[in-house]
């Protein structure tokens, strides 16, 4: 029987690359949340299960996982990517506690108690993988929206932290942190980010799309890098890199 897989913010951007790659080889259910439309092709193009999931609501995760349960006899791989972006940019001196509040509940809340109910689901058979999609705003300072980059930053915290309590249970926790990835969330940006990676803001000159970061899942998925828990996996076409 195949593998089996849950790939939150499945239906759109990043995650349906990742849900994509990953139904070659597992049983998926991939999230959505606010476009049924795109969770529907997803179903029909790869044959993966949808269920609509608001990541930040404790009863939504709670319902994610009973339905997992109906599906699965065990939970191979986790994969912590559903996200967003602030609703509107604004100067850190501007910005409110309302947006701060949804980013927190949303990028770092969620996966952070939706991987505790997994782990306890996976220690029960010895093994598992777990893989949170982060940022490089995680480390770089993005004063416009400084919600999105503490809420990434606590999540790579949150990476740490699993890692080391799941290893003894034979959970490998992985982080991905992907960097200017063309998906909509960047979509009113995607100019300003193509003359900056053209002008060599990126050693690798173009922008990173859905499949670079899929691939790194790909490679956590099929236990490539088992005895690498805890690690970082830079998608960010050389961005992480210091020169002089």
């Amino acid at each position: 029987m195949k593998p089996t897989a849950i790939v939150t913010g499945g239906s759109r951007g990043i995650g349906r690359a990742i849900a994509t790659e990953l139904v070659k080889t597992h049983r998926v259910i991939a999230t959505w949340r606010g476009r049924k439309d795109a969770a529907d092709s997803l179903r029909e193009e790869t044959g993966c299960e949808i269920f609509q999931c608001e990541i930040a609501s404790r009863e939504d995760r709670a319902a994610l996982l009973a339905f997992a349960r109906q599906r699965f006899e065990k939970l191979d791989l986790l994969v912590n990517n559903a996200g967003m972006a602030p609703r509107e940019r604004r100067d850190l001196l501007e910005a409110s506690e309302e947006s701060f509040d949804e980013l927190m509940a949303t990028n770092l809340k969620g996966p952070h108690f939706l991987t505790q109910q997994a782990a306890r689901w996976m220690a029960a058979s010895g093994d598992g993988r777990i893989a949170f999609v982060t940022s490089i705003s995680s480390y770089t300072a993005s004063v416009n929206r400084g919600e999105y980059c503490i809420s990434k930053a606590g999540l790579s915290m949150s990476v740490a932290l699993y890692a080391q309590r799941l290893a003894e249970a034979g959970i490998k926790v992985f982080e991905i942190r992907p960097g200017i990835i063309r998906t909509d969330m960047i979509a009113k940006v995607e100019k300003a980010y193509d003359e900056k990676i053209a002008a060599g803001l990126l050693p690798q000159r173009r922008m990173g799309e859905g499949i670079d970061v899929a691939k790194a899942v790909r490679a956590i998925a099929d236990g490539l890098l088992d005895y690498s828990t805890g690690q970082i996996l830079n998608v960010d076409g050389g961005f992480s890199l210091r020169s002089l």
